[in-house]
């Protein structure tokens, strides 16, 4: 995704708060939240600090978003738009397998890092995830089950659970073991995980 434009993921989390006036602007103040948040820690990214790197006003940032975690969970979104899109060509199969090994591969960088700070700062702040949930990954987590189920219907996948299920077994098992520091999985291994629980058949 080019910079300065809004991803259709950026477009969904403006709708829920209201429209900005610029998405350049928008573009600007999620890009410096979560170059913040990678370089200098969650603690260091204040309100006050994304709005000297953006160069925007903080009556603007304050408008725009009902709080500083809503805030920072829109910059991963947008951030995770561009690192791992949803939307692409071929079959779903194949698709739901590159986009598992991709997110098995940005877990073990400075993702990983900054998807885990969020979700504790929402868990600390508000005493649950559901923030980062509604505003996350509900979004994507409903994208890639719809694409479970279109592999179901075209036959490129043979499982024939619940497209809900089979999302929550791979996904649950790649930040499992991430968030509790097991060997983490590779993409090699996360592609293989697909393939067995999916019963990929065009492998």
């Amino acid at each position: 995704m080019a910079k300065g434009k809004m991803t259709t993921e950026g477009d969904a989390a403006a709708a829920r708060r209201g429209r900005p006036r610029s998405a350049e602007t928008t573009n600007a103040i999620l890009q410096s939240a979560y170059t913040l948040m990678a370089s200098t820690g969650l603690a260091a990214t204040s309100i006050d600090a994304i709005a000297r790197h953006s160069n925007v006003s903080k009556m603007t940032i304050y408008k725009w978003w009902p709080s500083r975690e809503a805030l920072l969970i829109d910059a991963f979104l947008n951030q995770a738009s561009m690192m791992l899109p949803i939307s692409g060509t071929g079959q779903p199969a194949a698709r739901f397998r590159r986009h598992a090994a991709a997110y098995a591969e940005a877990l073990q960088g400075e993702f990983g890092k900054v998807q885990l700070a969020v979700i504790s700062e929402c868990i600390s702040r508000t005493g649950s995830a559901e923030i980062f949930y509604e505003r996350y990954l509900d979004h994507r987590r409903t994208a890639l089950i719809e694409l479970i189920a279109a592999g179901q219907r075209d036959g490129s996948i043979g499982a024939t659970g619940a497209p809900e299920d089979l999302y929550d077994a791979i996904y649950g098992s790649l930040f499992y073991r991430y968030i509790f520091g097991i060997k983490p999985i590779s993409p090699a291994q996360a592609r293989n995980l697909v393939d067995t629980l999916l019963m990929i058949r065009d492998r």
